[in-house]
């Protein structure tokens, strides 16, 4: 028996699952389901080092706040940029979570972090939560959470073969028997497809616009293939040459050529982690297919280019921007079915000078 999982199921109350993501949190509470779904953004007001928002409200401050008020992403790539303001965004959100249940015990947390994060990366995931009140914290990989969200039978004996694209990093893995056989994670993800936006728009048009904006673009009218009729959007922002404000007609097109190469690499990296699969898990994943999670599996045309490189079914899962969360769900509601997935980072880690 694994004496860490033993530790961590001691108490029956108060479980909390949180997927902490680069552009989005979520938080499962047992027995409630998915409470929680904001921004990983911060808003901190310099002056008084208080926390003004979190969540949506800090988000919608982005790019309009006065000098002494910042919006923060305090998580980049998947791993904490700045330790002390994700305490304070898990502590908020532990808080939420805990509203109107019991209290007399802190929660025990089960948190969903990209795979092929440091020791020193995942102490700080750890360390962040267990500072807020938590008693017990145990981490997950985010693809293997994701594969369980997705009802995937990750504990039997064939393969499964899983891309999770999220905000910060794209977590490619290949699973069987409870256990990731293969995996790459990207630093290319959500985020850089806007600032490959920014960056077209910038470069083409002569018009500075903002993440927010960028976003709101790839979302619209975001795709890696033709096929889907004419999408255009209006997009405002800053001529560069003259100062004022200037307004252009954004194309399907035009964001295609902005975040093909991106797009590109993805594509490449999943041939890559085939091509050092065993032979008989590619067998299963021909056969079973490759299933796409995260808030990138929503681009269009994703799954149908990504068939025709791989030769092989691809799926967009069912809701995949709360996989992960789902997942950890499904861990907290089966901790004695799933305890040997867990990441013993507690136990395997020196403990911080």
């Amino acid at each position: 028996m694994n004496p860490y999982y033993e530790k961590f199921r001691r108490y029956a109350s108060n479980d909390i699952g949180i997927d902490l993501g680069t552009a989005n949190t979520l938080v499962y509470v047992r027995g409630k389901g998915i409470v929680i779904n904001e921004p990983s953004v911060v808003a901190l007001n310099q002056k008084t080092g208080q926390v003004v928002a979190v969540g949506h409200q800090a988000k919608n401050m982005i790019g309009r706040t006065p000098g002494h008020i910042i919006a923060i992403k305090p998580l980049v790539g998947g791993v904490i940029s700045d330790f002390e303001v994700t305490e304070e965004m898990i502590a908020h959100l532990i808080r939420r979570a805990e509203s109107g249940g019991r209290k007399m015990l802190g929660p025990r947390v089960l948190v969903g972090i990209p795979c092929g994060v440091t020791n020193v990366e995942a102490r700080a995931v750890r360390d962040a939560t267990k500072n807020n009140g938590a008693r017990e914290v145990v981490i997950v990989e985010q693809p293997m959470a994701a594969a369980i969200g997705i009802r995937l039978p990750v504990s039997e004996p064939v393969g499964n073969f899983i891309i999770d694209i999220g905000g910060g990093t794209t977590d490619i893995a290949v699973i069987s028997l409870g256990g990731i056989v293969r995996s790459k994670t990207l630093k290319i993800a959500g985020d850089r497809l806007n600032n490959d936006i920014i960056a077209y728009v910038r470069n083409e048009f002569k018009i500075l616009i903002g993440e927010k904006t960028a976003e709101n673009v790839k979302i619209s009218i975001g795709s890696v293939t033709g096929g889907f009729g004419t999408l255009e959007t209006a997009l405002r922002g800053r001529d560069l040459i003259t100062g004022l404000p200037r307004e252009v007609v954004l194309t399907d097109g035009d964001v295609r050529e902005a975040i093909g190469q991106s797009m590109g690499i993805i594509i490449e990296s999943v041939k890559e982690v085939i091509e050092t699969t065993p032979p008989e898990i590619i067998g299963d994943v021909m056969h079973r297919g490759i299933y796409i999670t995260g808030g990138g599996a929503l681009i269009r045309g994703l799954s149908e280019v990504l068939a025709d490189e791989v030769k092989a079914p691809v799926y967009v899962s069912d809701d995949p921007l709360t996989a992960v969360a789902r997942g950890t769900g499904i861990i907290l509601e089966n901790l004695e079915n799933y305890k040997d997935i867990l990441i013993e980072h507690e136990n395997a880690l020196p403990p911080a000078s």
